[in-house]
């Protein structure tokens, strides 16, 4: 069965952030997943995360200016003292937190210019992040995004990402495989997971209900033969990791609301 990851960015939402942590380990979630931690400091976060038996196992390096709409800051010009300064600081709460995974948010393309422009950079920004994380055993993460979600984003589809990890050419930089994303920007799932799990370089895999993005039992997925194909791949390729769950609860930030919303987990687990 996958190991599913409750992300604290988007679950509990009734919550206050750091009480969320509590609210997921009562849930039977083992591990965490979120965007971003940089609002508290590590140690606290550290703190939540052993008292309540939790592994934290991803979060986003800095995004530049998250607010005013900046989505990464791999793939820009002129932005690279920033972003080597972002990744510095995502590592040092990795290093806290015990986490092996740090998603590297690709960015938005300037007005002007095409992902041609723009290649070459953050392919040399990977490739001197990846140096930089492989001493603290820290994979990092590349992420195809829907361009309905993040208009304009530099990376949307599986073979680009795979074709991106070929030539920078490090081993600690992998893909995380969102299948929200996946499935509204290519489709065909089952043969995209099929391919791409056993090569090793798909690390993390995301999920949500397509298209609202509520819980994975709503929508046009069938979330139950999915999970099986993973586990049928993961067992044939020795793939142990885990599925975030990134998606916005149907009853919002009523109390409960999340909880009530996992009878979609309680039934895998159950064996249905």
């Amino acid at each position: 069965m996958p190991r599913f990851a409750a992300n604290l960015s988007m679950l509990y939402p009734e919550l206050p952030f750091l009480e969320r942590f509590e609210a997921a380990a009562k849930d039977g979630f083992e591990g965490v997943e979120y965007l971003f931690p940089y609002e508290h400091p590590p140690q606290e976060l550290a703190t939540r995360l052993k008292g309540n038996g939790l592994q934290q196992v991803l979060f986003n390096a800095p995004p530049g200016d998250f607010s005013a709409g900046e989505r990464g800051l791999a793939c820009l010009p002129g932005r690279e003292e920033q972003f080597r300064t972002g990744l510095a600081q995502a590592l040092e709460y990795a290093q806290v937190l015990q986490c092996p995974r740090v998603h590297v948010m690709a960015g938005l393309i300037p007005t002007g210019r095409s992902k041609s422009d723009l290649r070459a950079t953050y392919v040399e920004n990977l490739r001197w992040a990846a140096k930089q994380a492989q001493p603290h055993a820290v994979q990092l993460l590349i992420e195809p995004i829907n361009t309905r979600d993040i208009p304009g984003f530099f990376l949307n589809r599986q073979d680009e990402a795979h074709g991106l990890l070929d030539e920078i050419g490090e081993p600690n930089v992998k893909v995380q495989m969102d299948l929200y994303h996946c499935q509204i920007v290519e489709g065909d799932l089952a043969t995209k997971i099929r391919r791409y799990l056993p090569t090793g370089r798909v690390d993390h895999f995301q999920i949500a209900g397509v298209p609202q993005r509520h819980e994975p039992d709503t929508g046009e997925l069938d979330y139950g033969f999915l999970f099986r194909v993973i586990d049928e791949v993961a067992a044939a390729s020795r793939w142990n990791g885990w599925v975030g769950c990134e998606y916005r609860p149907a009853r919002g930030a009523a109390p409960g609301g999340t909880s009530e919303g996992l009878g979609w987990l309680r039934r895998w687990r159950a064996g249905a």
